[in-house]
């Protein structure tokens, strides 16, 4: 064993010279190092045995790091991922790989390449994803990966209306709930809902949204998701509110909706991240073909930064590949402008783009300092494995807002038609 820590000492220390972090590792044995000079030690990087190093060595990748957290042989000590992220220099970090001696590695390192691997591969998803919808892709089995876990999970961390994406806040003291509330109140303003609407909802979750459409509103509202939970939760909801006259809910995929020019506005929140470049055409050309003439759509979704070279913007991040296999299997984000290019090709003018990265980074803070102070009850629903990775998830996603690797966008756009066709409603 005194190798093991002998080794673990000298990569530390290498790794403490190129990044310069201010926070420590914890060895197995209590031992604490620091990741740079003067680092403090109130957070932590525990590393549970030599086997993890070993791991680390043989595949010094994301993934490799990812899997050994989820697994308990990384644990942060002292703080939140969060709180670990904000303690290094992101540019350090990525720089890592590359700028680490080769050499000094082989000589701390050559008595870990005898341990065997222990981490088991556990949470991933494991079926074949396929790109396109219609060519064997099942998005329901997919859909169920993520959100069929718990409903008293989720509840443990969203907000009272179970909104699964930003809330609007006014500065960064607003709470979560009531930044909802002014998120759904936008959204129906923005799409100009009255008495006189059909709305349809896609991927309509927990039903938050319907319900507020149809409460505040007073707007009719169809809403579909492919989740069962979410399902049997927004029914229940809807049915304590009295709703049910207004409100129709279903566990359907909304490409098989066929009826043409059924709704004057639709909204999908949050659901477009999980159907994939290949299948764009063909949402927006069947949504296209649902709605009236004139009619509005809000699009809100997730989206990455645009690289230089736009032929590389499905090369999968280190990031995606573990958001892929762990969190949303088949998702896949577009740029800003395809959003629109997309729209625009299938008959939809686009009339207003707000941003909500802020928003997205101070949602997802929330989000995980709650799930932080009732970690305990979490655990006990779904298990500390995924607990770790849902920390693990919301803490990345978070940083990917704050550094501006990670969009939000709320897009507006209305069917395509002639004439003063954003007057009709007296939009303003």
């Amino acid at each position: 064993m005194a190798r093991y820590l002998e080794g673990a000492r000298d990569i530390i220390a290498h790794v403490a010279e190129r990044l310069q972090a201010d926070l420590s590792v914890e060895l197995w044995n209590g031992e604490v190092l620091p990741l740079g000079p003067g680092a403090r030690s109130d957070i932590r990087f525990l590393i549970a045995s030599p086997h993890v190093i070993a791991r680390l060595l043989r595949s010094p990748r994301l993934m490799t790091l990812v899997e050994e957290h989820i697994a308990g042989g990384i644990q942060i000590v002292g703080g939140s991922l969060l709180d670990a992220l904000g303690r290094w220099n992101h540019l350090n970090a990525l720089a890592l790989r590359r700028t680490l001696r080769p050499r000094t590695l082989i000589a701390a390192g050559w008595p870990f390449l005898f341990l065997r691997d222990r981490t088991e591969h556990r949470l991933s998803f494991s079926r074949r994803v396929r790109d396109k919808f219609g060519h064997g892709r099942d998005d329901g089995a997919m859909v169920e990966f993520h959100y069929d876990v718990s409903n008293g999970f989720y509840e443990l961390f969203l907000d009272p209306e179970m909104q699964y994406s930003p809330g609007y806040f006014a500065n960064e003291t607003t709470n979560l709930a009531d930044a909802q509330i002014a998120k759904l109140d936008r959204i129906c303003r923005k799409l100009e809902l009255s008495p006189n609407d059909h709305l349809l909802d896609i991927g309509c979750g927990w039903g938050g949204l319907a319900c507020h459409a149809a409460l505040h509103f007073g707007a009719r509202v169809h809403g579909v998701t492919l989740s069962k939970e979410q399902l049997d939760y927004a029914q229940a909801k809807v049915h304590r509110l009295g709703l049910t006259g207004k409100i129709t809910l279903e566990l359907r995929d909304f490409r098989s909706i066929m009826s043409a020019a059924a709704y004057s506005k639709v909204v999908q929140v949050g659901m477009f991240e999980h159907v994939g470049v290949d299948n764009h055409d063909s949402y927006f050309g069947h949504l296209h073909h649902l709605m009236r003439e004139g009619g509005l759509y809000l699009h809100d979704a997730i989206t990455k930064r645009a690289p230089k070279e736009l032929k590389n913007f499905r090369k999968l991040t280190p990031y995606m590949r573990v958001i892929n296999r762990y969190i949303f299997p088949g998702g896949e984000l577009d740029y800003l402008g395809l959003t629109i290019t997309n729209l625009e090709r299938n008959g939809f003018e686009v009339r207003d783009v707000e941003s909500m990265r802020e928003h997205y980074y101070l949602s997802l803070r929330h989000w995980s300092e709650s799930l932080i102070a009732r970690q305990s009850l979490a655990i006990s629903l779904v298990g500390p494995e995924r607990v770790r990775l849902w920390l693990l998830y919301l803490g990345m996603s978070a940083m990917g807002f704050w550094r501006g690797a990670m969009y939000d966008f709320q897009t507006v756009a209305r069917k395509r038609s002639t004439g003063l066709a954003g007057f009709r409603t007296g939009r303003g």
